[in-house]
């Protein structure tokens, strides 16, 4: 029997890549784009050559070490790529003392239901775009858990849990990070402002043992939503001036329907606090129908009006908004009706 060299060209680069992993590295694909994994060379090799409309199945296990999806293996929007387990799938990077355990740098994906723990970091977004980050469980963390940066927008987290973050270090140990300090633009994103835009985080438990704020918004980035949240802050250090559930130094977010609460230990002064670390920045942002149970000495609400960098302006706090146990009041500025 004669092949010919026409025949065997037409066999697309990919479909001998999925021949060569199935037979070599032992993942399973069906004609539905359905690849099952069991192991981590596995996973790391369906992540490799993952394309548009590909759905990896994770088997419960173990997964050792610290997995990317890079720029390159994109799904798009009506062909999202899927990375789906249980929480008993747990990507373990080993180690809290470097690393991230999954660094996302891809559009399209929507990564749900698996464990992420062991690194210094836990999800990373970098340049990666309308992602769905849907009931995933991040704990044992170096620093923080999930950082959307480098310009990653339309982004969703939602229906997933965070704890024990700050394990090296407290300072950086916050449960959702939303851009880049002023600071660090030189290095992150060329000195300009790291504009993580219109990320939603919407139904997520953060906490408790999360060493610094349960979510730090950054200056520059714009239009976030953050709703139905709970955020429990037992165990915040108060290093790097840490002291809220969140701090709002982006514009024109809109913080809706959360409910905090504060169990020792805890150094928790305001439920929420607004502050500008860049002119222009700390702005527009909208507070409505929260509730929380402050039980410390500041304010359900903390808008820090002017600082040696400029001034939080247009910052709405809605009487819809339930304090109790916030010694200093409400908030800091006059609430508006519904």
């Amino acid at each position: 029997m004669k092949f010919s060299i026409s025949k065997i060209n037409n066999l697309t680069i990919f479909s001998i890549l999925v021949l060569i992993c199935s037979l070599f590295f032992g993942f399973i694909q069906n004609k539905k784009n359905k690849i099952i994994v069991s192991d981590s060379n596995q996973l790391k090799m369906a992540l490799k050559y993952a394309k548009a409309g590909d759905s990896i199945f994770l088997k419960d296990g173990i997964y050792e070490g610290k997995f990317v999806i890079e720029a390159t293996n994109s799904g798009n929007k009506n062909k999202p790529i899927v990375l789906i387990g249980s929480k008993n799938a747990v990507l373990d990077a080993g180690t809290i003392e470097t690393g991230y355990v999954l660094s996302l740098k891809a559009n399209y994906w929507q990564i749900k239901g698996i464990t992420l723990k062991n690194g210094l970091k836990g999800l990373i977004t970098d340049g990666a775009n309308y992602n769905l980050i849907d009931g995933i469980f991040v704990t044992q963390i170096g620093e923080e858990a999930v950082h959307f940066r480098n310009f990653s927008k339309h982004n969703i987290i939602q229906n997933s849990e965070i704890t024990y973050t700050g394990l090296k270090t407290p300072d950086y140990g916050e449960g959702i990070y939303i851009g880049t300090a002023v600071s660090n633009w030189a290095k992150i994103s060329n000195g300009l402002p790291d504009r993580c835009d219109s990320n939603k985080v919407i139904k997520n438990k953060i906490g408790p043992y999360i060493a610094a704020e349960c979510i730090d918004i950054k200056e520059g980035t714009t239009g976030g939503l953050i709703s139905g949240n709970t955020f429990n802050s037992q165990g915040i250090t108060g290093a790097n001036s840490a002291d809220s559930w969140i701090d709002v130094k982006g514009n024109a977010y809109l913080i809706e329907n959360n409910i905090g609460y504060n169990v020792q230990p805890s150094v928790l002064l305001d439920g929420y606090q607004i502050n500008c670390a860049v002119a222009g920045w700390g702005c527009g942002n909208i507070f409505k129908s929260n509730i929380s149970d402050v039980s410390a000495a500041g304010f359900g609400f903390n808008v820090r009006l002017k600082s040696s960098k400029g001034e939080a302006t247009g910052n709405l706090i809605y009487n819809s908004n339930t304090v109790k146990n916030a010694m200093s009041g409400l908030a800091n500025i006059p609430t508006i009706s519904k």
